[in-house]
């Protein structure tokens, strides 16, 4: 989850609007994955994927 989110990051970091879209598609079913392997809160997934998603957001607005 940690690498996916990272991923994400570092794309919207380096402002490539493609890459971290294409980062947080990934991300997302592995933050899932991990909610239904029990190994992280769904809250805590959910607020994952809408802090990436709003960096992304962020990010297709500056480009």
């Amino acid at each position: 989850m940690r690498t996916a989110i990272r991923k994400v990051t570092d794309a919207v970091a380096t402002s490539k609007k493609d890459d971290a879209q294409a980062a947080l598609k990934a991300a997302v079913p592995a933050i899932d994955s991990l909610v239904n392997k029990g190994l992280i809160h769904r809250n805590k997934a959910a607020r994952h994927k809408s802090r990436l998603s709003a960096k992304v957001k962020a990010t297709a607005t500056k480009a």
